[in-house]
């Protein structure tokens, strides 16, 4: 994709729509619009109670946006469950860009001075587009899962967005909605500024405060928007 850089990435974040690419080894990226979106409401995530045992435990810290890199590379290793990646150079150099200039952060996983897990995404207005996550201890991606939530939630943000649903975002809350419900929901997220970096929100703090959370399953009526 010859001439586009940083600023058309994110006009695609804006307009709806996200790019991937074929597999690592691949040199071009193309631009996915799914006819069903994958988001997780702020209020919805489940917290079982073994994890929620977890987050308070203090066996992970959270640290965010200190090794950006790191946490994409590790997103974009092959895995035992799947063939291949759809983060390949071009993908990683585009992200690393926007990182840079604040638009991508990391919520990191760490074990003493360890990386052991993480997620990433892009932040724009009060939307948060999550890209991928890794996990090399067991629970880690789901503890920056829960920091994430709670970080989003404290800030001002609206919108959480996982573009696909899998069985595993399922289990936490993720919930399925059409293209144009999910435009109607970006649309009013892009209309106000929320803060990835809330005040008064400490990681160390929100996670003694952490409690298990009623499963909630989705129904028609709970994926309409009014």
């Amino acid at each position: 994709m010859s001439g586009f850089g940083p600023r058309e990435l994110l006009s695609l974040y804006a307009s709806g729509v996200f790019p991937m690419a074929e597999s690592k080894q691949a040199q071009d990226v193309f631009i996915v619009d799914p006819d069903k979106r994958g988001i997780i409401p702020l209020d919805g995530l489940h917290i079982s109670k073994s994890l929620a045992k977890t987050v308070r435990s203090g066996r992970f810290h959270i640290r965010i946006n200190t090794a950006f890199p790191d946490v994409v590379k590790a997103c974009a290793a092959k895995r035992p469950d799947q063939e291949d990646t759809w983060i390949n150079g071009t993908i990683f150099d585009l992200y690393l860009q926007i990182h840079d200039l604040g638009y991508a952060h990391s919520v990191e996983c760490w074990q003493e001075e360890q990386l052991v897990g993480g997620l990433y995404g892009v932040h724009l207005g009060q939307a948060f587009f999550g890209e991928s996550m890794f996990s090399r201890q067991r629970d880690a991606s789901k503890v920056a899962l829960v920091h994430l939530v709670g970080r989003l939630k404290a800030g001002g943000f609206k919108l959480l967005d996982t573009q696909f649903l899998t069985d595993h975002l399922a289990r936490l809350g993720a919930i399925e909605i059409s293209r144009a419900q999910y435009h109607t929901k970006l649309e009013a997220a892009l209309q106000q500024q929320a803060s990835f970096y809330p005040k008064n929100f400490d990681d160390s703090t929100y996670s003694r405060s952490v409690v298990p959370t009623s499963r909630k399953l989705p129904t028609q009526s709970s994926t309409q928007i009014s």
